[in-house]
Parts: C-alpha cells; sequence; structure tokens
C-alpha cells in the first residue's frame, strides 16, 4: 500500500514538472526555473499561464473570428459544390485508383498546397497594400503572450480565403479522394488553432508553434504550413531552439 502510494505521488510530481515545463521552458532560458522551490514553480507557471495571454486578448480574437467565420465557411462550402458537379479532379472510392496511386495523389496534393500556402502567406507580407489591408489583422497579435489558438482563426475573411485558395487549385491538378479532402479541411482548423497555441511540439520536420510564433514577432521568418521545408528552401527558416542560446 505504501509503495503504491509513493508511486501515485510520484506520477503527480512527474506530471507538474511536465505542466511547468510547457510554460516555463518557453519564457526562463536554460532550465533556471528548475532550481527553484517547487510551490514557486507552481506559482510562476500559473502566474505566466493565466497572463499568456490575456483575457481581453483572447476576447478580441473569439469576435474577430466569429465575424470571419460565415465568410470561411464559403471556401469549403464551393469545394463540395465543384466536387458534386464533377468539376474537379475528385474520386469517391480509393478502389478507383488503388492505395499506391492514391499515396502518390496525396503526397502531389499536400506538395502543391504547401508550396502555395508558402507564397501566398509571403506575399501577404512582402506586398504592402495585402498586407495593410488585410493580413495586419492576424498579425496585431504580435508577441507571444498575446498568442492563443482563438487566434488561428482571427483573420480579415478574404486574407483566410486567400491562404487556402491552393487547396482549390490543387482540386484541379491532382486527382484527391473527395473524403481524405474532407478531412483536410477539418484539419486545417485544428491546425491553424494548433501553430498559435504556443506550445512546441518539437517534432522535425512539423511546422509547430515554436515556429510561428518567431513568425509573429519578426514577420519575416517561417512562413510555411504543416512543414519548415519551404522556409528551408526559400531561405525564410529562423529554428526556436536557437532563440534562447547565446552566442559563444
Amino acid at each position: 500500500m505504501g509503495t503504491s502510494g509513493a508511486d501515485h505521488l510520484r506520477q503527480i510530481v512527474e506530471e507538474t514538472d511536465w505542466y511547468n515545463g510547457i510554460v516555463l521552458d518557453a519564457v526562463v532560458p536554460g532550465g533556471a526555473w528548475k532550481r527553484l522551490p517547487r510551490p514557486l514553480q507552481s506559482w510562476l507557471r500559473n502566474y505566466i499561464g493565466d497572463s499568456i495571454p490575456s483575457n481581453r486578448a483572447i476576447y478580441l480574437q473569439i469576435i474577430v473570428a466569429m465575424k470571419a467565420m460565415p465568410w470561411f465557411c464559403v471556401l469549403p462550402t464551393l469545394l463540395e459544390y465543384m466536387a458534386e458537379n464533377g468539376w474537379t479532379r475528385c474520386f469517391a472510392s480509393v478502389g478507383e485508383v488503388g492505395w499506391p496511386a492514391y499515396f502518390v495523389y496525396l503526397t502531389i496534393y499536400l506538395v502543391i498546397v504547401e508550396f502555395g500556402i508558402y507564397w501566398m502567406h509571403r506575399e501577404l507580407h512582402e506586398l504592402k497594400p495585402l498586407y495593410k489591408y488585410l493580413h495586419a489583422t492576424h498579425h496585431i497579435y504580435k508577441k507571444q503572450n498575446m498568442l492563443s489558438p482563438f487566434a488561428g482563426l482571427a483573420f480579415h475573411p478574404l486574407d483566410g480565403i486567400l491562404q487556402a485558395m491552393p487547396h482549390v487549385i490543387a482540386l484541379f491538378l491532382v486527382p484527391t479522394h473527395f473524403t481524405t479532402l474532407i478531412l483536410l479541411m477539418f484539419c486545417e482548423v485544428v491546425w491553424t488553432a494548433n501553430v498559435h497555441g504556443c506550445i512546441h511540439g518539437k517534432i522535425w520536420p512539423v511546422m509547430g508553434a515554436g515556429y510561428h510564433t518567431i513568425h509573429h514577432t519578426t514577420y519575416r521568418h517561417n512562413y510555411g504550413h504543416y512543414t519548415i521545408w519551404m522556409d528551408w528552401m526559400f531561405g525564410t527558416l529562423r529554428d526556436p531552439e536557437q532563440e534562447f542560446k547565446k552566442p559563444d
């Protein structure tokens, strides 16, 4: 019974260490927080956690997102309508093409989307009118303590539609499984919320929240979508692991 109780307490300690690490590793370089007394670690985590972001920032993000949402829904509605009418290269069953071809087509589709979203996003920054009148709405959240998953949907409606256009273009170029397309549309919403959540998964080559937080603070790096490859290829990659490292 004593061993079981000890194991139970150890699990609680490990879990709170994990919570502390998620928040404090992002703001206290070098793991210095681990030398603090445990109650102070928990207090600091809760204090910072409650401040990233503020309730007001979250509220404003929700308002912007809800205003844009009816317009965001136009594009997937249009995609379904075009697929139903045979205007795209969508197919209904994997059996129509076979599994090997399915995975080849899916890979090509994702490469086109990755390439297209990278350049669309980059041009929304580099073309000043597009940035001023569209993308700046999203980039008012320019610090880590202003970001939350809600910021992932807080766009000017036309901005969000433009960044999703590579999905439309890919449908006319690549045979695409319709059910997979619907799943990808769902994943888009989950993903854009995830990369604005300030919790970096550190899974190479995924464009996680750490990379995207840098994008919101420098405006010139990490334009990619699912992966870091386009930023690596075109010279705009900035690694979050290097941010807190001091020069020798």
